[in-house]
C-alpha cells in the first residue's frame, strides 16, 4: 500500500474530534430508482456509526419534491450531510436552501443546477437521454418509465444483467415536471460540496458533471468504469466520499 493511500485511510478512519456530533446522512434517490438503490451505502454508513435515512423522493416535480425534502430535514436534530443521486441532486440543491442544518452536499452522478436551469438540460452532449423520447420511455399519463433496453444498456450497464433487470422491473417512474421545472435555488453556492462521477455514465455525462462540480468548487472523486448507477455497482467509493463529507461536517 502506498504511503499516500495509507495516510488517506488513516485520515478517513481517525476518531472524530472530541465532542463532535456525528451528522445524520440523508440519501436522496433519483428518477427510475428508489431508496433501495442506496442499500450498499446505508449498510456501510451504519457500520461506521452514522445515523442514516434514505428519503423516498416523490419524483413528481422539482419544486414540490424539494419542499417535501426540506420539511423532512426539519424533523432531524443536529447537522445533516445531504447526498443526492441523478435528479436527486437537483432536489437536494433546492431543499438545502431552506434547511439550515445541512452542512455538506454530496452529488453522486447527479445534476447540480444553477438558478433557472432544468435537470433535463444538464444531461450533457451525447447523453443517452438525448434520443427520441418514443425510443426512451414508456409513458403512463405524465409519468415516464425507462424502456428496458435503455435501462440495461445506458442506465446501469456495469451491473450484472440479471441484477439490472430486477432494478428495471422495480423502477419508480418520474413525472416530466421533474426534468422541466427550473431550479429556484443553488445551495452549492454556500454549502461545501462533494462529487462522485462515474467515468462511464451515459445518462448525465462525466463532462457535464465535471463542469457542475467545477463551478460548485466541489471535491471530486471519479470512479473508473462507473455507470449512472455507480451507487449500486460501486458502493464502496461512494460511501468513502460521503464519509469524507461527514468528517468535514464534524470538524
Amino acid at each position: 500500500m502506498s504511503a499516500v493511500l495509507t495516510l488517506a485511510l488513516i485520515a478517513l478512519l481517525a476518531p472524530a474530534p472530541a465532542g463532535a456530533a456525528k451528522p445524520t446522512v440523508v440519501l436522496v434517490h433519483g428518477a427510475w430508482a428508489g431508496t433501495s438503490s442506496w442499500s450498499g451505502e446505508v449498510e456501510r454508513l451504519q457500520r461506521a456509526g452514522y445515523p442514516v435515512r434514505a428519503y423516498a423522493n416523490p419524483l413528481q416535480g422539482l419544486t414540490g419534491d424539494a419542499a417535501g425534502l426540506s420539511r423532512f430535514l426539519g424533523t432531524i436534530k443536529g447537522p445533516v450531510v445531504l447526498a443526492g443521486h441523478s435528479y436527486g441532486g437537483a432536489v437536494i440543491t433546492n431543499a438545502a436552501a431552506d434547511a439550515p442544518n445541512v452542512k455538506q452536499l454530496v452529488y453522486v452522478d447527479a445534476a447540480a443546477p444553477a438558478v433557472g436551469e432544468t435537470t433535463g438540460r444538464l444531461s450533457g452532449a451525447g447523453s443517452a437521454l438525448g434520443g427520441d423520447p418514443a425510443t426512451l420511455y414508456d409513458t403512463v399519463g405524465s409519468d415516464l418509465y425507462l424502456k428496458e433496453p435503455v435501462f440495461l444498456d445506458a442506465f446501469g450497464p456495469d451491473l450484472p444483467k440479471a441484477s439490472a433487470r430486477v432494478l428495471w422491473a422495480g423502477q419508480r417512474p418520474a413525472a416530466m415536471a421533474a426534468f422541466t421545472t427550473p431550479s429556484r435555488a443553488a445551495a452549492w453556492q454556500r454549502i461545501p460540496s462533494w462529487y462522485v462521477i462515474g467515468s462511464a455514465d451515459r445518462i448525465i455525462t462525466p463532462e457535464s458533471q465535471a463542469a457542475m462540480a467545477k463551478r460548485a468548487h466541489a471535491k471530486v472523486r471519479t470512479v473508473p468504469g462507473g455507470s449512472h448507477l455507480t451507487l449500486v455497482s460501486h458502493p464502496g467509493p461512494v460511501t468513502e466520499q460521503i464519509l469524507a463529507a461527514a468528517r468535514a461536517a464534524q470538524g
